[in-house]
């Protein structure tokens, strides 16, 4: 690979591997063992393996080390591991590098299954954790102590889209020492570059955006390659929480599309966001990019543009809310995101439904709240399937 390439040249071809048959279309290895040519060769792969020596699915294959090249090349990171989910991704990132008495600190804007492995996992091997509100750089260096291991937070969190300035945060973390995990979902590989910008290890749940079309799960953790091949990846690959071959060749064809659609889905989201900002239905249009937002300044700074996601706070509550979603003609009531089709989802009955009503409060997730995830449909077709959904509640 050139490494003056640009995005989509990255996308298309970083990290091909080609049999000695020359396919124009990355090969799906579909084998979960190797064979050696002697008893000899076997001992030395277990003893050291090269760049192109496999030795068992679980530690790693071509197409599998394809789309962690490939995704590696577009992060401007040194190495990755793929994995079986997003889920599976965010717990090795944290497991692989903590022990009992060490200290986290995170922001309390999550996801409900990242909360969970922070609340309920670390803690029950002997992980402290503290939570501190990600928009306040005051709370974060309080929170810091002498035994702070790792400092985790998402960029743009889910579903509240607050954008935590990360160039800052880091910055904090690194003067106690602190290693400096980002779950980068919603900001997208293609709009951040959180490495550039202060993180240790970027994750990501490839099941999202690189995926985008709803087919298969995965994720990535993404760093520097002595974390990744020497903490990250004896645990992953003892623990079992590798990328299956044929979801990471999924992977690399949706790469492929990957700027493409991420770009028009964002242009969705813009158009919609900006129409929507005001309506007397809503109490509050969410998106990273409205000079509305409270992070409009940080959101421009850290991230290129203000992505796929957006939410909607309905006036009325649950029961408009839920009028709201039934209504919708076009847009798929799920709880993906990043998709090709346009999806929403009701944060505090499904994704945060684990949250007490207190913890949802102050995280912003009201009952009205509605998360947007805007696919490739056309934005005026979308901007109308939602404008009649919202007369459903309260015509004007």
């Amino acid at each position: 690979m050139s490494d003056d390439w640009n995005t989509r040249t990255k996308l298309v071809h970083a990290g091909t591997r080609r049999s000695q048959y020359g396919e124009v279309s990355e090969a799906i290895f579909l084998t979960q063992g190797f064979v050696y040519d002697s008893a000899e060769a076997a001992e030395a792969r277990f003893l050291k393996s090269g760049p192109d020596e496999f030795i068992y699915a679980r530690y790693g294959n071509p197409t599998v080390r394809m789309f962690e090249d490939r995704i590696a090349a577009l992060e401007g990171a040194e190495d990755g591991f793929a994995t079986a989910s997003g889920m599976a991704a965010v717990n090795g990132a944290l497991m692989s590098m903590l022990r009992a008495g060490d200290h986290v600190v995170s922001s309390r804007a999550l996801f409900g299954s990242c909360l969970y492995i922070l609340e309920d996992i670390l803690t029950r091997f002997g992980v402290e954790v503290t939570f501190v509100d990600g928009t306040d750089l005051d709370a974060w260096r309080a929170a810091m102590r002498p035994d702070t291991r790792v400092v985790f937070l998402e960029s743009i969190s889910n579903p509240t889209l607050e954008v935590i300035d990360l160039e800052a945060v880091a910055e904090i973390a690194h003067g106690v020492g602190a290693s400096v995990v980002v779950d980068n979902v919603f900001a997208t590989p293609i709009y951040s570059r959180a490495l550039a910008q202060g993180a240790d290890v970027v994750v990501y749940s490839t099941t999202k955006h690189i995926d985008g079309q709803g087919r298969c799960l995965g994720g990535i953790v993404l760093g520097r390659r002595d974390y990744i091949r020497k903490t990250l990846e004896p645990y992953l690959k003892h623990t079992g929480g590798a990328m299956s071959p044929f979801n990471a060749w999924v992977m690399l064809k949706g790469m492929e599309t990957l700027d493409l659609r991420v770009r028009a889905m964002t242009d969705g989201a813009t158009t919609i966001a900006e129409a929507l900002e005001g309506d007397v239905r809503l109490s509050r249009v969410i998106f990273p990019h409205l000079p509305s937002h409270p992070q409009y300044d940080v959101a421009r700074r850290l991230i290129a543009r203000g992505g796929t996601m957006l939410s909607l706070d309905i006036r009325g509550g649950q029961a408009a809310a839920f009028r709201f979603l039934n209504a919708l003609k076009i847009m798929t009531i799920s709880n993906n995101l990043g998709d090709a089709k346009s999806i929403v989802t009701h944060p505090a009955t499904t994704t945060h439904q684990r949250l007490s009503e207190g913890q949802r409060t102050v995280l912003g997730i009201t009952p009205g709240l509605v998360r947007v995830s805007v696919g490739l449909e056309d934005a005026g077709d979308l901007l109308a399937d939602l404008r009649q959904a919202l007369d459903a509640v309260a015509p004007v």
